[in-house]
């Protein structure tokens, strides 16, 4: 398997964007996905050397594809300008979506199949659909059905209140259908099996709020983040979930979600967010043809499956593997991307990796991976400060790891998450 991707032709890492990351409010939200992704796409394809309808493919996560924008991947390469000739497809695999359109485009360069591809995610949690309940679909198909005044009527009659409570999609989209567990309770799961206490927890979660206010203070989000303006003309600039002045004390007082004596808090878990994230993807062709300038090289990927109830320790399994089939050691990566999905998940991932047993037993290996510096992972925070945009945050991270293994004057660098469902994903990259 190594031997066979060692042959495979170079592919690069020469642009890429993202829109600012907006927390909903309780609202749908004032853009859609084919909405952020254009507004994302954009100024990417302004400034690039080529005409928009260059790329041999597009390929975008979504996780909460709209009904009026089915495979929300063409919608937007058309609207982008792409060409009515540019194929385009949507991906879904949970968490790891826009992971795994860049990993498709990735494999198809590669391979020699494509040169030129635009690749990422896009998502709008704000605007997941409502669900009614059967039994009101049941009485509104009667309904529909009757014939005459008195039949109308007669259905008319049967209606009830609770037809009017329907269920958000996002909530049974985040409950596992084969364990029955959300996914904030397989974060319980793991703070549980690795005695991650809620002291950990939200002093993991503050630290990320301070990390992404001082990257925002620094400007180091600048020339990653494309304004975005609303219908109405709001600008929206920046990340606007974070909380700089988040504390211990403040965290402690907020209650556990998923379970009553539990540790998972909205203050220690992800945001629900909207947002997108392109990149574009080239072969050594397609560089020498535009005159492109790379930024990063796509080392390698692996995909990583596992039991949903521990479904966040899937970067472990996933990034053990690559660091294996590469031949790396956790002194020869510089930088970590690990998705904030909840910080009793992270904080699990970091002592699984540490752990000697775990890594024998569960992993195969001879001994422990090792512990990851905190001061290579997440420098910028994460998830947990600036949202989770389903489809889109696994594109995030493989982007903004090769903006910061730039700016720090970093070589090696993996980008991994964990996936709803029991998988895991992990991107090598190298920053040029």
């Amino acid at each position: 398997m190594a031997s066979a991707r060692s042959q495979a032709r170079p592919v690069y890492l020469v642009d890429g964007a993202r829109t600012p990351f907006i927390k909903a409010r309780g609202k749908p939200g004032p853009f859609s996905p084919a909405d952020l992704a254009v507004q994302c796409g954009r100024p990417l394809l302004m400034r690039q050397p080529f005409a928009a309808d260059s790329f041999d493919q597009v390929v975008l996560g979504c996780g909460n594809q709209l009904a009026g924008e089915m495979n929300v991947a063409r919608v937007a390469a058309l609207r982008l300008g792409c060409g009515v000739r540019t194929p385009a497809w949507t991906v879904h695999r949970n968490c790891g979506s826009g992971m795994q359109a860049i990993d498709d485009a990735f494999r198809n360069i590669a391979h020699g199949d494509m040169d030129l591809v635009l690749a990422g995610g896009t998502e709008s949690l704000s605007r997941a659909p409502l669900i009614v309940a059967d039994d009101a679909t049941e009485w509104l198909a009667r309904l529909r059905s009757a014939k005459g005044a008195a039949a109308r009527a007669a259905a008319f009659a049967q209606f009830e209140l609770s037809f009017l409570s329907p269920e958000i999609a996002l909530k049974q989209g985040l409950t596992d259908p084969v364990s029955g567990l959300t996914m904030g309770q397989t974060a319980e799961v793991l703070a549980h099996r690795f005695g991650i206490s809620r002291e950990e927890a939200d002093a993991y979660a503050m630290e990320s709020h301070h990390r992404l206010a001082n990257a925002q203070k620094q400007g180091w989000l600048d020339d990653e983040i494309e304004p975005m303006f609303a219908p109405d003309g709001t600008l929206y600039d920046h990340d606007d979930g974070v909380r700089p002045e988040s504390t211990p004390e403040s965290l402690a007082k907020l209650r556990p979600v998923f379970e009553k004596y539990g540790d998972v808090t909205a203050g220690n878990a992800s945001q629900v967010t909207d947002g997108a994230c392109l990149t574009i993807l080239a072969s050594e062709a397609a560089v020498e043809r535009h005159g492109l300038t790379p930024i990063a090289r796509i080392v390698d990927s692996e995909w990583a499956a596992l039991d949903p109830e521990v479904m966040g320790l899937g970067p472990v399994f996933a990034s053990s593997q690559l660091m294996e089939r590469a031949g790396l050691s956790l002194d020869d990566i510089d930088l970590w991307e690990l998705n904030e999905a909840f910080a009793a998940q992270v904080l699990a991932c970091l002592s699984a990796l540490a752990d000697d047993g775990f890594c024998r037993e569960v992993l195969g290996r001879d001994g422990a991976v090792g512990r990851i510096d905190r001061d290579r992972l997440n420098v910028d925070g994460g998830a947990i400060s600036l949202g989770h945009p389903v489809g889109t945050s696994g594109a995030r991270i493989v982007l903004h790891l090769v903006n910061v293994l730039r700016r720090a004057g970093g070589k090696r660098g993996i980008a991994t998450l964990c996936i709803g469902g029991g998988q895991g994903g992990a991107m090598l990259v190298e920053a040029l």
